[in-house]
């Protein structure tokens, strides 16, 4: 991808928050392009759960744009600083994952970021290799170069201290390693999301220490849920995640509303603010209709985590089923229950991916958004027995076949 200096700067920052600092990133971009040598772009992941969702692929997005420019991207997963757990955004300390529990959420990791990625050009490390080699004494001397008053000038440690909750010794390790990650990688840049700041900032804080020239940081939002309102969180089912089938994810991307679209465009695709500007004035001006804009950005998305020709035929058994009113039901996702004795349609709704919650579960209900079979239920209590199946569940524009199992 060939583009001029501002033409880099404005794809590279485009949906950023923060940019610490523009100036010096003009001039590492200047530099790479006249040396020939490519940035280190880091980005560290702790492998805190098995499945990304586009929340996560908001910053990936990110490493691809500098791999397209050809920087030298470096996906790092953190092993070692999962061991200590990320304090932020926490109230109390976070347990630590378990070594396996590390190994196997990073295997899933390694497999789904290529969904994004070029695997030939993405370099994967874990950051095992050096820290462990650190050893006590290279511990020490690292904790030496930050000290109380500047941890306590992170907000999440700042309430915590000031509430007189316990902070644990280890947690201010934390930045103090992730910091140490860009030293050992010498790392140009650094990506994250918003919350990261602080880890990020202490990494350029520590740099010139070790005779480096301080990394620029970059951050990117949070991304909102399906929802609009809450960050986007498994837990709370406001969710895509991005092994999920194509006509699940065009679904629930069909359902966000006409405004999150925007924000959805500017995070989640490779399109210029100029071009998603164009598109909007189109819509606000009624050249566009929202839905078929929408069908865009979901086909778009589709197409990225598996392929165009997928993206299209969700499109087309979207379309049937919501225009044209047809259900292919057979070609629907399956949930397969073992109902041995009649359960709570609430419950049922969880189990199959379509409710975050019991109560969820029963507002959804209420509201008028459960059919089974075509008819409306607005009892999250009603009971579903094994003989009742197969059964056709619909929330709202996402539907699963239950099947006895």
């Amino acid at each position: 991808m060939t583009m001029t200096i501002d033409e880099q700067m404005a794809y590279l920052t485009k949906g950023c928050v923060d940019v610490v600092r523009p100036a010096e990133l003009r001039q590492k971009l200047e530099r790479s392009a006249a040396s020939g040598r490519p940035l280190v772009v880091k980005v560290g992941f702790d492998p805190t759960a098995p499945d990304l969702h586009l929340g996560h692929t908001v910053v990936i997005r990110k490493m691809k744009h500098f791999q397209e420019l050809g920087h030298r991207v470096v996906f790092l997963i953190g092993d070692f600083t999962g061991l200590i757990g990320d304090p932020t955004g926490r109230s109390k300390t976070r347990p630590p994952l378990s070594p396996d529990e590390i190994r196997a959420n990073a295997d899933t990791y390694r497999a789904q970021i290529f969904r994004l990625l070029d695997p030939d050009r993405t370099e994967v490390a874990f950051n095992s290799t050096w820290l462990s080699a650190l050893g006590a004494e290279g511990l020490i001397r690292l904790a030496s170069r930050y000290n109380v008053a500047q941890m306590l000038e992170r907000r999440d440690f700042r309430q915590r201290f000031d509430a007189g909750r316990p902070i644990a010794v280890h947690e201010f390790l934390y930045p103090l390693v992730q910091a140490y990650d860009s030293v050992h990688l010498k790392a140009d840049v650094e990506l994250g999301g918003t919350d990261q700041l602080f880890n990020l900032n202490v990494g350029r804080d520590i740099m010139p220490g070790y005779g480096l020239e301080a990394q620029v940081v970059m951050t990117v939002p949070l991304l909102e849920g399906l929802d609009g309102v809450e960050k986007m969180s498994k837990s709370l089912g406001n969710y895509v995640g991005v092994t999920e089938p194509p006509d699940e994810m065009f679904g629930k991307l069909m359902s966000i509303s006409d405004e999150l679209m925007w924000r959805y465009y500017l995070l989640l695709t490779d399109m210029s603010e100029a071009e998603i500007a164009g598109l909007r004035r189109s819509v606000d001006e009624g050249r566009r209709h929202p839905k078929d804009v929408k069908v865009e950005l979901a086909r778009r998305i589709v197409a990225d985590f598996h392929s165009a020709e997928d993206a299209a035929r969700a499109a087309d058994t979207f379309e049937a089923r919501f225009a044209r009113k047809e259900l292919a039901v057979d070609a629907l996702p399956q949930v397969v229950l073992g109902l041995d004795e009649p359960r709570a349609l609430s419950r049922i709704l969880v189990e199959a991916g379509l409710a975050a919650s019991a109560s969820d579960a029963m507002r959804k209900a209420q509201q008028g958004g459960v059919r089974i079979d075509g008819r409306r239920v607005t009892d999250g209590r009603e009971r579903i027995a094994r003989e009742q199946l197969p059964l056709t569940l619909e929330v709202g524009r996402r539907a699963v076949r239950l099947v006895a199992g």
